[in-house]
C-alpha cells in the first residue's frame, strides 16, 4: 500500500514517535512524505520514504495530485488545528477533501492513526487494492 505522511511543524516530532512505534507496520509499505516530514522520519526510522517538496513550497499539492490518481491508499496527516494561516488553510482542505472524494482513508490526530495501522496490519484495508 503506498502511505502518505504530513505533518506541520508543531506535529513533526510526533510524527517522528509515531512512526519509530510504527516501523514494523511501515516497513512494508511505500512511504510518500513532505520533504522536511520525510527527512526526519528517515532520519529517526531509517525507513526510506519518496519525499515531496516541502508542504508549504507545493508538498501539500504533490501528496493531493498522488490522491487524485488514486495513487495514495492511506494519508495520515498530523495537523496543527490552531494554524490560521490562509496558505496552509487551503493545501490543508484540498488533502482532506481529495481523500473524501477518493474515499481514501485519513487521520488527522494520533488516535485515528493507530486505529488504521493496526487495522492495515490485519489486512482490514485490502479493499484499496480493488478500489484502485
Amino acid at each position: 500500500m503506498n502511505i502518505a505522511l504530513i505533518a506541520h511543524d508543531s506535529k513533526k516530532k510526533l510524527m517522528q514517535n509515531f512512526c519509530i512505534a510504527y516501523r514494523s507496520i511501515l516497513s512494508h509499505h511505500t512511504l510518500y512524505a513532505t520533504g522536511t516530514t520525510g527527512r526526519l522520519i528517515e532520519e529517526a526510522t531509517g525507513l526510506t520514504l519518496h519525499k515531496f517538496l516541502a508542504g508549504h513550497i507545493g508538498g501539500e499539492e504533490q501528496a493531493g495530485a498522488m490522491i487524485e490518481q488514486n495513487q495514495i491508499d492511506l494519508v495520515i496527516f498530523f495537523r496543527d488545528p490552531n494554524i490560521h494561516g490562509l496558505n496552509h488553510g487551503v493545501d490543508i482542505n484540498k488533502v482532506i477533501r481529495l481523500c473524501d472524494l477518493h474515499s481514501v482513508p485519513l487521520a488527522t490526530n494520533i488516535g485515528c492513526a493507530e486505529m488504521l495501522l493496526k487495522s492495515l496490519e490485519r489486512g482490514d484495508l485490502e479493499w484499496r487494492e480493488m478500489y484502485r
